[in-house]
């Protein structure tokens, strides 16, 4: 299978090179992926200016490796657009440092990243590993192999993804897999104030997840009880159960 790689965690991250290393025993690797970490960028596109692209050759039994300057979703929409002959089978971002799961996903590059495979039809899978500092990647790289197995099983909607997140264990350890939908995950943000050399103020946003009693059925449960995580995700986020309600209100303005 032909598969573009990328991720929010750059180029030289040790998840974007466990997983190549993993795909290419089996499959045609393209890497297109920033030159440093862009995590939660969203999906955001560089417009204003142009977009640096450089050949790298770190990772072994790739056909071809690129970083840019721009964010995980510059790298597939460039890729698809501009550098591959021949569009992608399937677009994969990750394996990303750390879990993607609630609200998450609306701020999180590698999430991004299969949104902009989605967008262009092409199955696409986000796939984070749930530890910030992850050390060993060989459980989800053996997943996501096995997962590769038996895609061709699955019909991908049209503009979905599929958003997969792993305990950091060995893959005995886990407890299965979970069919999710995204849970809340909000964090207690909160600005530091702080001074620089030259007088001025500026913040410094910081906070931590709120571990909140999420449902049975949601990502984040999932991955607290040690299963994998596979939440399909589209970008059509219509609240299609307030429409009638709306029809209905708006007929008493009066235009």
């Amino acid at each position: 299978m032909r598969i573009l790689v990328s991720n929010d965690d750059g180029i030289f991250s040790n998840g974007i090179r466990a997983l190549t290393e993993g795909l290419v025993q089996n499959h045609e690797i393209y890497v297109v992926a920033p030159d440093r970490e862009r995590s939660a960028t969203g999906h955001s596109l560089t417009l204003h200016r142009p977009l640096r692209i450089d050949e790298v050759s770190h990772l072994p039994g790739v056909k071809a490796a690129y970083s840019t300057d721009g964010t995980p979703s510059d790298c597939v929409k460039i890729a698809i657009g501009a550098i591959l002959k021949e569009p992608p089978e399937m677009v994969i971002s990750g394996i990303n440092h750390g879990p993607n799961m609630g609200s998450d996903v609306l701020y999180s590059g590698t999430v991004s990243a299969a949104m902009e495979g989605a967008i262009y039809d092409i199955p696409s899978i986000a796939v984070s590993l749930a530890d910030h500092k992850p050390k060993d990647f060989n459980s989800a790289v053996a997943f996501i192999c096995k997962l590769l197995n038996h895609i061709s099983g699955i019909k991908f909607p049209h503009r979905t993804l599929l958003n997969i997140n792993i305990p950091a264990l060995p893959l005995l350890d886990i407890a299965g897999i979970e069919i999710t939908k995204l849970g809340v995950r909000p964090y207690n943000d909160y600005f530091e104030k702080r001074v620089d050399p030259r007088g001025r103020t500026y913040y410094w946003l910081a906070g931590e997840a709120i571990e909140e009693n999420e449902l049975p059925g949601t990502d984040v449960f999932a991955v607290r009880n040690n299963q994998v995580s596979i939440t399909p995700v589209t970008i059509h986020m219509t609240n299609e159960k307030m429409v009638p309600e709306l029809k209905e209100w708006v007929k008493q303005i009066k235009i």
